[in-house]
């Protein structure tokens, strides 16, 4: 009996619901070179739409099924995807609920997805008479076919949807497929292709060439000055030779016609652009980097996979422990990707990276174009570098033999994915040591508490650095009371003392960081007559005034309308309060008249504006206060920075989240670190309503064991991370009625299921329905259940299943479940 090949994919239209590895049939044509991690092109569902889908495993001698379905399109000439990337793609389904194909998405850059093209065009041999023959008394089918003869005999799929508008013209579709009149085609386009230059190189030996070029060396100079050059360098690409010789294309042609020179295509790679560095030696080490090196090395070299917690000060030198680190890496053989947690920090952490090893540094994020990206991403891939530096997604670089990962400021909430695949990168981090013999560096001033607690319990190797770098003592701390500014008569974002502050730092010629966590002008408009507040049409928050262009804006949807001359309601005068970095630079510009403030946000950063070129100008041109986001309170270092002014410590510290306290300590002592990294004595202001607060108080004296001793006992009086996990099930829906009586439908199962035996003894405890910290957003209504327990596998299988019978039954139509682990939001 005849056999047959089949493989199992993993499609981009298949739901969470109904994600499995789909079998269907190798064409004869594919069974040599199709493999695992190749995508592919293939019919789904009943109407067969084209779909794309990764090759998860092949196999032979399978029997024939009339049933199954064929491959229809191969997209790559090699897998884009290694074994242990799709073991990796596997692990992430299990633990995020996500589905097979989403996580393996995650991990390529964006320039290798497609794009799929559906089109209907007349099948060959079909004259206009025939297919209306064929469309009978059917008006939709005649009205596809008016379309498509008129369209030139094909038609996108797009276009027939566009003008049936809400009419669904499937149907209609199918019956003209059925009766062989129109057939399917699918094209696939690539988001980024391979950039080539021309290049030529010499068709026979150098002597020979120089001997046919010599005697016409007058009368042909530019033919002799190219193979000459090409001589001496063996190959050229044909821009540099013209170049440098003056030589035209037509020269070229001519040397190839006489059989001296061949033109071919070659590879290149785009490159992110450095600034130009010297190479630098390795760093020298004090006798605490040195310990720790020497402990982190020692792991590293082992060849077992390793976790370690590097805890040091601000401006303790973990940099330069790192950069041995890598350096003993990479003389093993092996390979190193580091994580940072803001876009911002890469230009001044590549600038060091760079002067130590040159060009086996590539890039991944994601402010790069999409070109770039997928070049880096190549040049990892075929070891032509050899360590990644980058944000989040930088975790799945395509190294072959990882022998360490770095996470510095390994506490920051941007490692953990909002998008699906929900994914933490120290987790994932984890899993490819585990698959590699890895070692994996967590360092931070102010490791999460979960981290610190592994590290105490054991799991984690621990190594502590507890003094500065440059031997200079940590920045002096000075808390100003807002609340008596206010009875001094001051309204405004700037306490007495911080602008007594700034004033000797300007005097100085030093310069000042100022930092704030809310962008804008003002947090709200208000009416003084009525009380009423301008709110978002699509979202339950309050629109926020910006004062660059006038307007009201919405921070989620993107809402923007402009700022009424009155009160809507009434006509009663606005009044604006709370401050964003907008109005603190306004105040500023106007306190220090004739003083340059750079203001550094998601606003002031763009394409053309770019953290490096913020950055580069605060440095070169010594602009004297800088007033940002959280933008400007992580891993920079600069030598003039010697006061910092937390403007308002309030912000993230009220909130409902459990996380709050945390990490507000940690933005405070982040954002103090940046005073006094050079020779000079720095200092930090932090303005506060509440000066009494613990967390201010721990992150004022920089003592981050009394925090912890404090924040431990709340987490395990709490049952929170790390004592017990929160799975949070989500539901979102036009509807809120909907949406709730699905959480009611949801938490009655998960209850039911929580009462047999096998779960018992997980001390369970499941809260809500509760609304989202921001209940609607764009028009959807979001609810939550929160599940509290142990993370383990079969507590994980459960919420997947209730999920997916969420996502399969009728009765909540239009409303969308999914379900996350430790959420941040």
């Amino acid at each position: 009996m005849d056999t047959v090949a089949v493989a199992k994919l993993a499609l981009s239209a298949a739901t969470y619901a109904i994600d499995r590895p789909y079998d269907y049939q190798v064409p004869r044509e594919l069974a040599d070179t199709l493999r695992p991690g190749m995508r592919v092109v293939v019919p789904f569902g009943a109407g067969n739409r084209r779909t794309e889908g990764i090759v998860l495993a092949c196999e032979d001698g399978r029997p024939p099924d009339p049933k199954r379905k064929t491959i229809l399109t191969l997209l790559d000439e090699e897998p884009v995807l290694d074994a242990e990337a799709l073991q990796l793609a596997l692990w992430m389904r299990e633990r995020w609920f996500c589905t097979v194909y989403d996580a393996a998405r995650a991990m390529l850059p964006a320039g290798l997805y497609f794009s799929l093209q559906d089109r209907y065009a007349v099948a060959p041999g079909i004259d206009r008479e025939t297919a209306y023959a064929s469309a009978g008394k059917s008006e939709h089918a005649r009205r596809i076919l008016e379309l498509v003869f008129a369209s030139g005999g094909s038609a996108e799929q797009r276009q027939i949807r566009e003008a049936f508008g809400t009419k669904d013209p499937n149907p209609a579709l199918r019956q003209l497929t059925d009766h062989g009149v129109l057939q399917l085609e699918t094209s696939a386009e690539r988001g980024v292709g391979d950039k080539t230059e021309q290049v030529a190189v010499l068709a026979v030996p150098a002597e020979e060439a120089m001997a046919q070029v010599t005697p016409k060396r007058r009368s042909a100079p530019l033919r002799y000055a190219v193979v000459e050059l090409l001589a001496a360098l063996g190959s050229a690409s044909s821009k540099e030779l013209c170049y440098f010789t003056g030589a035209s294309s037509a020269t070229l042609r001519s040397l190839t016609k006489s059989g001296l020179v061949r033109l071919e295509r070659r590879e290149v790679f785009r490159r992110v652009r450095v600034p130009e560095v010297e190479s630098a030696p390795p760093p020298e080490l004090n006798e605490q980097q040195q310990a720790a090196f020497e402990g982190l090395s020692a792991l590293a070299a082992a060849g077992k996979p390793a976790a370690a917690l590097l805890y040091g000060v601000t401006g303790s030198g973990k940099t330069q422990v790192y950069i041995r680190l890598i350096r003993q890496v990479l003389d093993r053989g092996r390979t190193a990707i580091v994580l940072v947690p803001e876009i911002a920090l890469t230009p001044q952490l590549l600038r060091s990276f760079t002067a130590q090893f040159g060009d086996a540094v590539a890039v991944l994020h994601s402010s790069l174009r999409a070109g770039e990206r997928y070049d880096e991403w190549k040049r990892l891939r075929t070891g032509k570098a050899r360590v990644a530096i980058g944000t989040r997604s930088a975790v799945f670089a395509p190294l072959k033999d990882l022998g360490l990962v770095i996470l510095d400021e390994e506490q920051e909430a941007t490692y953990k994915s909002e998008n699906v695949p929900k994914y933490h990168a120290r987790d994932v981090a984890k899993y490819r040591c585990t698959q590699s013999g890895a070692l994996l560096v967590l360092g931070s001033a102010t490791p999460s508490v979960e981290s610190m607690y592994l590290a105490r319990a054991g799991v984690y190797h621990c190594f502590t650095l507890s003094r500065r770098y440059n031997e200079q003592a940590l920045p002096a701390v000075f808390i100003a009371d807002m609340k008596e500014e206010l009875r001094a008569g001051n309204g405004t974002s700037l306490s007495l003392p911080l602008r007594q502050a700034l004033e000797e730092n300007l005097r100085a010629g030093e310069q000042s960081i100022l930092f704030l966590n809310r962008r804008g002008a003002s947090r709200m408009v208000s009416c003084g007559e009525c009380g009423a507040v301008p709110t978002c049409p699509r979202c339950s928050v309050h629109l926020t005034y910006h004062s660059a262009n006038g307007r009201l804006m919405c921070h989620y949807c993107g809402h923007s309308e402009r700022l009424p001359a009155a009160c809507p309601a009434c006509g009663g005068t606005l009044n604006f309060i709370g401050a964003g970095t907008q109005k603190v630079q306004e105040e500023l510009e106007a306190a220090f008249p004739g003083i340059t403030v750079l203001r550094m946000d998601t606003d002031t950063v763009s394409a053309t504006q770019s953290h490096e070129k913020l950055l580069s100008r605060f440095e070169k041109e010594k602009i004297p206060i800088l007033v940002g986001t959280q933008m400007v309170a992580k891993g920079l270092d600069f030598e003039n920075v010697t006061l910092v002014g937390v403007v308002s410590a309030d912000l993230s510290l009220y909130v409902d989240d459990y996380r709050a306290g945390e990490r507000t300590f940690s933005l405070l002592t982040q954002v103090v670190g940046r005073a006094g990294r050079g020779n000079k004595k720095g200092r930090a202001i932090v303005q506060t309503y509440t000066p009494e607060n613990d967390v201010i108080l721990c992150a004022a004296r920089q003592d981050y064991d009394r925090f912890y001793e404090q924040e431990i006992v709340l987490r395990r009086l709490r049952g929170c991370p790390p004592f017990r996990d929160l799975f949070v099930v989500t539901a979102s829906g036009l509807s809120e009625s909907a949406v709730l009586k699905t959480c009611m439908r949801l938490r009655r199962s998960l209850e039911d299921w929580l009462e047999r035996p096998e779960f018992r003894a997980l001390e369970a405890q499941v809260l809500g329905p509760a609304p989202a910290s921001v209940a609607k957003v764009n028009d959807r209504y979001r609810y939550r259940l929160t599940l509290a327990c142990r993370n383990t596998r079969a507590v994980r299988a459960m919420v997947a299943h209730l999920v997916r019978c969420a996502q399969k039954d009728k009765e909540n139509k239009g409303v969308s479940v999914s379900a996350d682990v430790d959420p941040l939001d």
